[in-house]
C-alpha cells in the first residue's frame, strides 16, 4: 500500500519505519521535504517525503500525526479528501484544534471524507517502534463509525507487531478512546511509571 504519514516527528517517524520495514511505500507529507530534520527518516528504503497536499493526493491510506496546534490549518490545505481513508493519531486531553473539539471532528468537518478513523493514538512512539515486551505483544485499540477504514488500521496495526486491536466502538467512542490514551500519559508520564508501559488485554479461558 501507499501510505501517507502527515507529520513526521515521534509518532509519524515511527511508524513510518514500521511499515516500511513491511514492505509499504510511505510518503512523509511535510512542509519543507528538505528539511534536515526528517533525513534520517529518507535513509529508509521505501520512505520518501513530499509536501503535505502532494502526498495526500497520491495515496489512499493518510496518517494524521500531527500537533494540536497545526490540525486545522493542514486539514484545511489538504482539501476533499473523500474517497480516501484517513487515520486520526493524535490526542487532543491538553490541547484542542479549535473550534472542534478533537482532530478527529475536524477531519470529518474539514476533508469530507467519511472512512476516518481512530488508532496509534493510546500508547507512546516507543511502543510502536517495538510493540514485543519479551515474546508477548501488546495491543492497539480503535475507534469510528468506518468498517473499512477499521479493518485498514487493524491489518497495518497487526502488521507492526501489535498482538490484537480492539474496537471501541463507532464515532461516539472516539472521546474515549483519546481518554484511555491519558490513562497511558497519566501513567507513563505523570505518575512517572516510565514510557516503557504498555496495554493488555487479558481474557480468561
Amino acid at each position: 500500500m501507499k501510505i501517507a504519514i502527515i507529520g513526521a516527528g515521534n509518532v509519524g517517524g515511527a511508524l513510518a519505519k514500521g511499515w516500511a520495514r513491511a514492505g509499504h511505500s510511505v510518503i512523509l507529507g511535510v512542509r519543507d521535504p528538505q528539511s534536515e530534520k526528517i533525513k534520517p527518516l529518507l535513509a529508509s528504503e521505501n520512505i520518501s517525503a513530499q509536501t503535505t497536499q502532494s502526498a495526500a493526493n497520491e495515496v489512499e491510506i493518510l496518517l494524521i500525526a500531527l500537533p494540536i496546534n497545526a490540525v486545522v490549518d493542514v486539514l484545511k490545505s489538504l482539501g476533499n479528501l473523500q474517497d480516501k481513508i484517513i487515520i486520526d493519531a493524535t490526542n487532543s486531553v491538553f490541547q484542542k484544534p479549535a473550534p472542534y473539539a478533537t482532530t478527529f471532528e475536524a477531519i470529518k468537518a474539514l476533508t469530507n471524507c467519511e472512512h476516518v478513523v481512530k488508532c496509534f493514538n493510546s500508547t507512546g512512539f516507543e511502543n510502536m517502534e517495538n510493540p514485543q515486551y519479551d515474546e508477548t505483544g501488546i495491543d492497539m485499540f480503535i475507534a469510528g463509525s468506518s468498517q473499512r477504514a477499521k479493518e485498514k488500521a487493524t491489518q497495518l496495526a497487526k502488521e507492526l507487531g501489535f498482538a490484537e486491536c480492539y474496537d471501541f466502538g463507532g464515532d461516539d467512542k472516539v472521546p474515549l478512546l483519546e481518554q484511555f490514551a491519558f490513562s497511558w500519559i497519566n501513567l507513563a508520564i505523570l505518575q512517572k511509571y516510565g514510557r516503557g508501559i504498555a496495554f493488555k488485554v487479558l481474557k480468561r479461558q
